[in-house]
This record gives structure tokens, sequence and C-alpha cells, in this order.
């Protein structure tokens, strides 16, 4: 059964949403977080990435950075930009992305199921990352940044949902990348009890992003189990077939000392070629190439791509087994400096830049990975591959945050 709880969210006074509410600390630099944030006093950006607020050459997990982040959610409260509701609710988040629409529960999920692997996982973290999330909790005492959880979908819970998300909305707005941002709450007892049974009937719950957040949130958790802590962390819980899902693409540095002519010789014993190509790959098993300034579009010739296991026949994997590892020499993608890796929302035209700049030599254009293939792997305890899906819209911070 997956445990989900109705919470008293901070949320930010209607009107001054647009302004406060941020995409996430990791998806940008801090040197775009101080360009986002110029001017603005309200973005939750001071918050999230506080190195903004201080020098330049500042390390980005001094102490100070988390102090001057404390003192500045601390002054979004004071100044009533942020105010906690009166009363535990579960909330409903949509967001509209172009012609993709989505909605979620707001609600905490239990850091015990995370620890027991109800709440599943898909990926290994990062100890300095997780120990950087540990250290903001910490200090501002609160959880601002929700995990990205999955469900298989429910007639029954899309159904209140359709209802409740017809009444008149309490905070919406289209941020400048042109994502609308809606919210509503749900308060009555009745329908607290619906969605709390509701999901003690579902088996399982899938981190689709937030590995880090949901496992400082454990580890937080247990350092203070018994001395104020919830025992819960903050979510936004979407059903698995409105989630959307973008490649996670590769550009290589080098050519690994091999000229042009070679690499695309070894690259047919691997692929059957089409020439001129396309960057946008239509089906599983197909990837697009990127080498002097000419798109390839590459099909995984049958002997390799022959393979039955939920994580091999990943083309992530595949791509490193029989690309990246032996062609290019990366061995270890999480650690190589060989290798970059490009999010989906940035489209084609970005690997294109990195390549024709003349900063690296050719690019994988990737099709995305299934929201099925997520939850086999998950199910069956498997790890994918590093950079294996990037999702969006990306969850802004700000909407809701969770005091701990």
């Amino acid at each position: 059964m997956a445990t989900i709880k109705p919470f008293c969210a901070l949320r930010p006074k209607p009107e001054l949403a647009a302004r406060i509410c941020e995409l996430p600390y990791d998806v940008m630099s801090s040197a775009e977080a101080r360009e986002i944030a110029a001017g603005n006093s309200l973005s939750f950006l001071h918050v999230s990435k506080p190195e903004i607020d201080l020098p330049a050459d500042i390390d980005v997990y001094a102490p100070d950075v988390y102090a001057k982040g404390r003192e500045n959610f601390a002054r979004l409260q004071a100044e009533s930009a942020l105010a906690v509701d009166a009363r535990p609710s579960f909330y409903l988040y949509r967001q509209i992305m172009g012609q993709h629409s989505q909605t979620g529960i707001v609600a905490v999920a239990s850091c015990e199921e995370y620890l027991n692997n109800i709440i599943k996982k898909h990926e290994l973290t990062r100890p300095d990352k997780e120990d950087d999330r540990v250290r903001h909790m910490e200090s501002l005492d609160a959880q601002t940044g929700p995990v990205f959880l999955t469900y298989r979908a429910q007639p029954e819970l899309d159904e209140l949902v359709r209802a409740k998300s017809s009444s008149h909305a309490e905070i919406d707005f289209t941020a400048p990348d042109g994502v609308r941002h809606t919210s509503w709450s749900i308060t009555s007892p009745a329908d607290l009890r619906f969605i709390e049974q509701a999901f003690a009937r579902i088996p399982a719950l899938y981190i689709a992003d937030g590995h880090h957040r949901s496992a400082a949130a454990a580890r937080v958790y247990q350092s203070r189990r018994g001395a104020g802590s919830s025992g819960f962390f903050l979510s936004v819980i979407f059903p698995h077939n409105q989630m959307q899902i973008l490649p996670y693409n590769r550009v290589l540095k080098d050519l690994n000392g091999q000229s042009a002519a070679q690499l695309l010789e070894r690259l047919e014993v691997i692929f059957v070629f089409q020439k001129p190509g396309s960057p946008q790959p239509r089906r599983k098993h197909e990837l697009g190439f990127y080498l002097d300034r000419q798109w390839y579009t590459l099909s995984f010739r049958p002997k390799f791509a022959a393979t039955t296991g939920p994580i091999e026949r990943l083309d992530v994997t595949l791509l490193q087994k029989y690309v990246l590892a032996p062609l290019f020499g990366v061995d270890d993608p999480r650690t190589s400096e060989r290798i970059q890796f490009v999010g989906g929302i940035r489209g084609a035209a970005e690997l294109e830049k990195l390549v024709d700049s003349g900063g690296c030599a050719c690019a994988f254009s990737l099709f995305p990975t299934s929201i099925d293939d997520l939850i086999t792997i998950a199910d069956a305890g498997g790890i994918m591959p590093p950079k294996s899906t990037w999702f969006e819209p990306k969850l802004r911070d700000a909407m809701f945050c969770h005091l701990i």
C-alpha cells in the first residue's frame, strides 16, 4: 500500500506566485540563477540557490550559503509572500506545456515507505548531492522542492481529479518558458479520506524525478526520528499515462583519436545508416547522429538489439555498451569528462551548436525512454543507466512547501 497524507502547505500569495515560483535548483547554473532573479527580491531562487546573494566565487556548499537561504526563506514568510494554510489539505497541480497537460495530487509521502522500497527508485544518487539537500532541508526546516512521483493510473482517482479541477483555481499563471501552472485545494474530510484510501490500494509509487530530494528527506527523518520530523516528504504524484519523458542526449568532446571516416566505418558495423538523416528518432532503437554538420539516422542492427532484459534493451544501455565505451573510450559515463549530457528540452539546435562551435566533436540524439520501461525496471529492483530520462515540464519550486 502507498501511504500519503494531506498537509498544511506553505504557499505563495496567489497574486505573487508568478514572481515567486521558479524552476528547480538543479536545472540551472548559479550564473543563470543570478540572471533570472535579477531585480526580483521575491524570486524563490534566493532560497533554492542562495549563493546568488553572495560573492560570485563562494563555494556553493559553504555554511554561509545555507544560512543565507534560511534568512531569505524567513523574509518571504515575514513579508507574507508565503503563508501556511490553516488546515491540512491535498492539492491538485496542473501543468500545461504546449499540447501536453498533466495534473498531479500534491501530498506528503512516507519516508518509511521510501526506505522499505514501496516508493521505488530507478537511479543511483551521489553522496555530495544528497548531502547538499540534507543541509538545505535542515537549514530551512522545510522541503521546498517536491519529489516527482508516479503511479499506475486509477479511474477512480482520475474522476475525482477531473471533478475538482473543474472549479475555480486558486493559483494560475504562465511562466516565462510558456508553461502554465494551476493549483486547487481539496479540503473536505470525505475527499481527503477517499484519496488516502485510494492510494492505500496502490501497491507502489515510483520516483520519476527527485531521487536526491527523497533520499535526503529520508536521511533527515532518520536523524530526527522522534525529534521534530514529520516522517513524510513533499511530493506531486501523477498518473503514469500523463507523464511526458523527453530524451537525454549525449555529446562527445572528441572522436577518441579516430578520423570522422574511421568512426563512420566502425559505426556502420553496429547501425544501418540513413543519410541525410533526422535529429528526431521516430522509434526505439533508432538514433540521430550529428557529425561535421550532417545528421544521420542510425538504427541498431538486429543482432545488437536482440536482448530481453529490461535494462539491457534500453537505447541508452545499447549506446553505452556498443558505442560509447568501445569507440569513444567512455567507460564510466558518471565520471568521464569526455561526455556531456543534454536534456531533450533544449532540442536538436543545442546539439548542433555544441558541435558546430568546435567545443564538441559529435552528438547522439535518442528516442525517449518509456514510462513502462521505467516502471518495469523499478519493479524488478533495477537501476537505469545515468541520464536515462528527462521529465517535462518541471515542477516549480515554491508552489508548495512542506514545513518539517
